[in-house]
């Protein structure tokens, strides 16, 4: 597992203050967002809301029911694609299976 120096974890604690999130930190610095949001929480940085407002899932499930995948929409909406299947599955949308299929 890699550690940060000193430096990296302020630059990390600056990059977080200026808006880029666990998951776009966590690639740059080459750790997992579950290492950067301890690092965070460790240096007492207050953390945004996390997860994804009525008007995300809103866009969430227009764009699943598009054809878009979960991992796709977690991406551009910045959370995990479980975290798109959970908010999904909340407003009752008919799954598809991993192939993109309809599930019977």
């Amino acid at each position: 597992m890699r550690r940060l120096d000193d430096g990296e974890v302020q630059l990390l604690v600056e990059g977080y203050d200026a808006g880029s999130s666990v998951y776009e930190l966590g690639e740059q610095f080459g750790i997992s967002r579950q290492t950067v949001s301890r690092i965070l929480k460790q240096r007492g940085v207050t953390m945004r809301r996390q997860g994804l407002s009525p008007e995300q899932v809103d866009e969430a499930v227009r764009l699943y029911a598009e054809g878009w995948s979960l991992a796709r929409i977690g991406k551009r909406m910045a959370v995990d694609h479980g975290t798109v299947w959970h908010r999904l599955r909340e407003r009752g949308v008919r799954m598809r299976d991993p192939q993109g299929r309809e599930r019977p």
